[in-house]
């Protein structure tokens, strides 16, 4: 049976908290427990093939089968859950919760009311619980939005460490991360993590890497195509295509020309 946190309040107290907040208009704190996330959760049940989930996942995990759309918008109602509750999501062993609290975080990381010590808060608990960031779908959350965003004016070594790591999902995470660089106009790293896992044999890093390389292109067409210039030859194809993919049909031609087949 799936693991899930400990249930400390009775559903009729969930159910209540949920009807004084409808009453008031607002989402009431009081009610944002992981307890009462999951038992919502749960009835958003539906009947899943586990097996197709856990191949197109790449997990073990258990799931609900509930639709990412309802677990998101579930996610925005629990969006005053604080960091404790979060934390005791983020053990839980059913996927749907995990990309539950992963879009809380997200969510609150990116909120203008949100203070720079709490964003702090979120970084540092999204680091110390990395290893529950263990599929490409968790990693695309909001590690740009919690790790990427606190960055913006931060040190980045954290982004330098992860490229490194033996784990894909860090690795996935460092070059993920750089969008929310890349969005406020700032290029380097995601330009040098790319460096760093230009040639990574993991398939999940191939395409992170090429649609990092696309987004900053965006921003600096010029720097993309010396990037290139250096690396089509050899870098995996997916990643190569991603890269290209808002190129001129003549001068994507004339980069896969220049590719062998990656393995």
């Amino acid at each position: 049976m799936a693991a899930e946190p400990r249930r400390r309040r009775g559903s009729q107290h969930c159910l209540r908290d949920r009807r004084r907040a409808g009453r008031c208009g607002v989402t009431v704190a009081a009610s944002a427990s992981a307890d009462c996330f999951v038992e919502r959760l749960t009835e958003l049940r539906a009947p899943v093939d586990v097996e197709w989930a856990r191949r197109f996942f790449r997990t073990d995990d258990e799931f609900l089968g509930a639709r990412m759309g309802q677990v998101f918008a579930l996610a925005k109602e629990f969006i005053e859950m604080n960091l404790d509750e979060l934390d005791r999501l983020l053990d839980s062993t059913v996927h749907e919760v995990r990309v539950g609290a992963l879009s809380i975080m997200g969510k609150q990381a990116v909120r203008k009311t949100t203070s720079d010590d709490h964003r702090r808060a979120l970084y540092e608990l999204y680091l110390r619980r990395i290893d529950r960031v263990d599929t490409w779908d968790l990693v695309d959350i909001s590690a740009h939005q919690v790790i990427g965003g606190y960055l913006i004016d931060s040190p980045r070594d954290v982004l330098y460490r992860l490229a490194g790591s033996p784990n894909w999902p860090e690795r996935r995470i460092a070059m993920f991360a750089t969008l929310q660089l890349v969005r406020a106009g700032d290029l380097d790293d995601t330009f040098a993590i790319a460096e760093i896992l230009v040639a990574d044999e993991h398939d999940l890093i191939h395409k992170v890497v090429g649609g990092l390389l696309r987004e900053a292109g965006k921003h600096d067409r010029p720097r993309l195509r010396r990037f290139l210039d250096r690396h089509a030859e050899h870098m995996p194809r997916v990643a190569l295509r991603h890269a290209i993919e808002h190129f001129d049909p003549d001068l994507r031609r004339t980069y896969l020309n220049r590719t062998k087949e990656s393995t």
